[in-house]
């Protein structure tokens, strides 16, 4: 049995995923994005990571018709959205605006393919 099927297993890898993503954004856009403290890092990741998992698909159903009519650019903004959200439940996370939040979600997921794409080449071996 492969372990990152395994949901929890999945869902500790989105963790490290997005405070991961955070903390690489935070060093990329300056002070567009800060933490109150290193451990506002892990925290932050998980209070993202619950968003991604609850509330993320419920926008994406919502934003069905944008996606489909910029086929697929829209999600650019929907995970701007979900870190913006995150900002706000979290708050010491300090993201300045919407469109910090926007480059903070463009540098998760490509933190995600990243990270996916090393574990695909690990388990290919």
């Amino acid at each position: 049995m492969n372990g990152m099927k395994h949901p929890f297993a999945r869902f500790l890898l989105r963790w490290f995923v997005c405070g991961l993503g955070l903390w690489i954004a935070a060093g990329f856009l300056g002070g567009s994005i800060s933490f109150d403290s290193a451990s506002a890092i892990i925290i932050a990741g998980l209070v993202l990571a619950i968003i991604n998992v609850f509330i993320r698909p419920v926008i994406i159903i919502f934003s069905l018709p944008a996606i489909l009519f910029t086929l697929g650019l829209f999600m650019v903004i929907v995970n701007g959205l979900t870190v913006y959200i995150a900002s706000k439940v979290y708050t010491p996370l300090h993201i300045t605006n919407f469109w910090a939040a926007v480059f903070a979600g463009i540098i998760i997921g490509l933190v995600n393919y990243l990270v996916s794409a090393i574990l695909e080449e690990t388990r290919t071996r």
